[in-house]
């Protein structure tokens, strides 16, 4: 006999004792019960609820001799499987039945039981809570051999791994299972103890009932004797609701303290003060005289009572319950009693509406059942369906739709003591019907382990944890929870432990060296205040300076015969776009804006490209020059400023439509770059139209090549002021820049890409300038000898 679960019996007795002296319900009516055993075994399970049924002197299966038995309803069993064989008899005769266990959904299809406690869905979602609160993802399993232990196991295997958490073995306990033999026996304590010292798991879970946990505690103390180490091995125990660290006379004298800090979840229960009162007057010269408090008394104090003819040590008769240790009996009351209780308050409830209907009938006729004189168990159905109540400890109950009462589980911490008593400590809730974010709630500071763990909370992992800034990398052939750690790939971070995967950071942030968190990327241009910039605004300058000088000079010297050489305005004109372009680089450095913009690459590309048609139309006027000199030449009337205006003109326009065509349709706009720079946000100009760009400096580039060879053509032509040669040696510079612009401007980026084209602006200018304008400056300034008519004609005929 399991002397704990005798407290069920009495919570029974209790109840109908409250009823009975209560005149505010069934105030005329006194309930009494029976107590069968079912004695852990179907056969006697369907025999023991027949004899419930039917037996009188003797069972005649389907027949009543005798009316005195009004059976209302059942409370039972414990385990499932017993609620499962009493229900295939009960459901036959629609008797209502009361399961004061966990279950599973299964049960659900016999149409007649209530549920006192709740499902034990909620109560595997509870594990799988404490196991992710906890971080313990490598843990074992003990699991009962029978149908409810099978289920479990297939709810586990599905639940487990949505969860990220692994089962490092599942054993099976086969409680019925007799061992034969030495052998036997010694390969099942070495295979038990082979699990027990599993290093890297700190975490068992225990699914069963009482024989479950007593066969353990058994093995357990087994393994003690023979393995001295694993005396010192600290293991969390996370016990399921049907377990209730009872223990028989036959592990009385056990060790518990392997199972110190363990945590159970048990059926929801509150403290009934008038209930340990009842238990103070249950004593062998009690009024309680029932077929199980003899051998109840005998294994609880180990002792008989005087009237037993049992010749072993006699009871005083003043033993007291109290003084038992709780795996032995408790005075509390557990989940299971409390769900005793509540359930025979139900069917009270029940009875006491079934009752008001009736007082309710005007007369017998107005009745539409007489039979509510001698009430039947089937009647109690409809009044049990919505029922609500209020029971001593002030709790609500009530019956939903899936015919369940149950309030959920209490999450309680066990703390053994030398003398194998222990103490429960609620720690926590799983309420189902409370939201979401508060079904489970745990005071951790309440908690305590085991003593091998110095109150340092366990771990239980089968690979360490991953820090921050790497990945989980699976190991081949086992499973995922087993993993290796390896670096995040470069541009991603990780800011948890053990995350699966690494991920970018977003657009505007990248990883910091540790790739754990994302650091906002600064916002970064072509600035005035950074060497650079103020470098290439230096040089910008510089040349626009000596471009007004020389435009100065020229202007200044515009009489003088080599400045009248080669048409005096389109002279003036290249030094004006040379200007413009040397001043386009203040339009690039900075913060782009809107208006810097829409004008940047139009404005460049237009005096660039004036620049270089003034340069072609001063190489054809010296080639149609020299053409004309000879005898009955035609060129000579192609001579004058109309075909060099014409020219640069028409040049120019082509540019300037070009550009006018980009801006109307696709202008550019300021963007920012968040890809190209890892730890940078360029402030760019997006162009809006790569295609138009390329057309524009595809345009400049072509007058160039022109340019260039229309003036290598006549690099030769006997002229003393032949500007062929400078032309030929300024547009191979002009080009070469151009030509080494566009792979170095597609392989840079950022601020660099703005830095390439500036330079290229000011070196292929300050070719024109230096090859063109400079020897005449030399000439100009430093030898005016040389800019005489005389020493003009006398060089061009010598």
């Amino acid at each position: 006999m399991v002397t704990k679960f005798y407290q069920h019996s009495l919570a029974l007795a209790f109840a109908i004792k409250e009823i009975n002296e209560s005149p505010r319900i069934l105030s005329n009516v006194t309930l009494g019960f029976n107590i069968y055993d079912s004695y852990y075994y179907e056969k006697m399970t369907y025999r023991t609820t027949l004899d419930l049924l039917f037996k009188s002197l003797r069972l005649v299966p389907n027949y009543k001799c005798s009316a005195s038995k009004k059976l209302l309803a059942v409370v039972g069993g414990l385990g499932c499987d017993t609620s499962i064989y009493i229900s295939h008899v009960l459901s036959l005769y629609k008797i209502p039945q009361f399961l004061f266990g966990s279950c599973a959904t299964e049960l659900r299809k016999f149409p007649f039981p209530y549920h006192v406690a709740t499902e034990v869905t909620h109560q595997n979602m509870g594990i799988i809570w404490l196991l992710q609160h906890f971080g313990w993802r490598w843990i074992g399993l003990f699991v009962v051999d029978d149908d409810s232990g099978e289920h479990f196991i297939t709810m586990m295997k599905l639940l487990l791994p949505q969860h990220g958490i692994c089962p490092a073995f599942i054993e099976q306990i086969g409680q019925n299972r007799r061992l034969n033999g030495v052998t036997e026996i010694t390969s099942m304590l070495s295979k038990m103890c082979q699990l027990f010292k599993l290093s890297r798991v700190s975490v068992y879970i225990v699914y069963g009932d009482n024989r479950t946990m007593a066969l353990l505690i058994n093995i357990i103390q087994a393994l003690y004797d023979d393995y001295k180490e694993l005396t010192s091995m600290g293991k969390v125990w996370i016990t399921t609701s049907h377990i209730d660290f009872a223990v028989s006379r036959i592990e009385r004298h056990l060790k518990l303290d392997f199972f110190y800090g363990s945590i159970s979840l048990t059926i929801h229960s509150q403290e009934l003060p008038e209930f340990e009162k009842f238990l103070h007057t249950v004593k062998p010269d009690g009024t309680l005289k029932d077929g199980f408090f003899k051998a109840f008394w005998k294994q609880a104090f180990e002792c008989v009572l005087p009237d037993s003819s049992d010749y072993s040590l006699s009871c005083t008769g003043k033993e007291k319950l109290d003084s038992l240790p709780s795996p032995v009996f408790e005075m509390r009351m557990t989940g299971h009693s409390y769900g005793v209780y509540n359930a025979v308050l139900a069917v009270a409830h029940a009875l006491q509406a079934l009752y008001e209907s009736q007082s309710n009938c005007r007369s017998v006729f107005e009745c539409r059942n007489t039979e509510f004189h001698d009430p039947q168990p089937w009647q109690l159905h409809r009044f049990l369906q919505g029922i609500s109540f209020n029971n001593s400890a002030g709790e609500t109950w009530s019956l939903d739709e899936n015919r369940g009462m149950g309030t959920g589980f209490d999450i309680t911490n066990i703390v053994t003591f030398p003398n194998n008593s222990l103490i429960r400590m609620k720690v926590g809730r799983v309420d189902p019907k409370a939201l979401d974010r508060k079904k489970v709630t745990l005071r951790e500071d309440l908690l305590v382990w085991h003593k091998a763990f110095n109150q340092v909370m366990p771990v239980s992992r089968c690979s360490g944890s991953c820090q921050p800034g790497s990945q989980k990398r699976k190991k081949e052939g086992e499973q995922f929870c087993c993993y290796e750690c390896a670096s995040c790939p470069e541009g991603q971070i990780s800011i948890q432990k053990d995350m699966d995967d690494c991920s970018a950071c977003p657009e505007d942030q990248y990883p910091n060296q540790d790739q754990d968190r994302c650091i906002p990327k600064m916002i970064t241009f072509l600035s005035y205040k950074e060497p650079m910039g103020i470098g290439l605004a230096s040089a910008a300058v510089s040349l626009s300076l000596i471009t007004v000088l020389t435009l100065r000079t020229f202007i200044k010297h515009k009489e003088t015969p080599i400045v009248k050489a080669n048409n005096q305005r389109v002279t003036y004109a290249l030094l004006v776009s040379l200007l413009l372009c040397f001043l386009c680089p203040f339009l690039f450095l900075g913060r782009p804006s809107k208006l810097t913009c829409f004008l940047r690459q139009s404005a460049f590309g237009i005096t660039f490209s004036t620049a270089v048609s003034c340069v072609l139309a001063k190489t054809v006027t010296v080639v149609l020059a020299f053409m004309a000199t000879k005898p009955g030449s035609s060129m000579r009337k192609w001579l004058g400023k109309t075909l060099t205006n014409s020219l640069v003109l028409s040049c120019s326009m082509i540019q300037i439509c070009s550009c006018a065509t980009w801006l109307g349709t696709t202008p550019p706009f300021p963007d920012l770059d968040t890809r190209s720079m890892t730890e940078e946000i360029v402030a760019q100009c997006n162009e809006g139209s790569v295609v138009m760009f390329y057309i524009v400096l595809g345009y400049m580039g072509l007058l160039s090549f022109i340019s260039f060879l229309v003036a290598f053509l006549a690099r030769k032509l006997p002229d003393s002021f032949n500007e062929a040669k400078f032309i030929t040696f300024s547009m191979l510079m002009f080009c070469s820049v151009w030509l080494c612009f566009l792979p170095t401007y597609l392989s840079t980026k950022g601020k660099y890409m703005v830095a390439v084209e500036i330079f290229s602006i000011l070196a292929s200018g300050a070719g024109l300038l230096c090859c063109i304008f400079f020897p005449k400056c030399y000439i100009i300034v430093l030898r005016p000898g040389m800019n005489q008519r005389e020493q003009v004609l006398t060089r061009k005929y010598e």
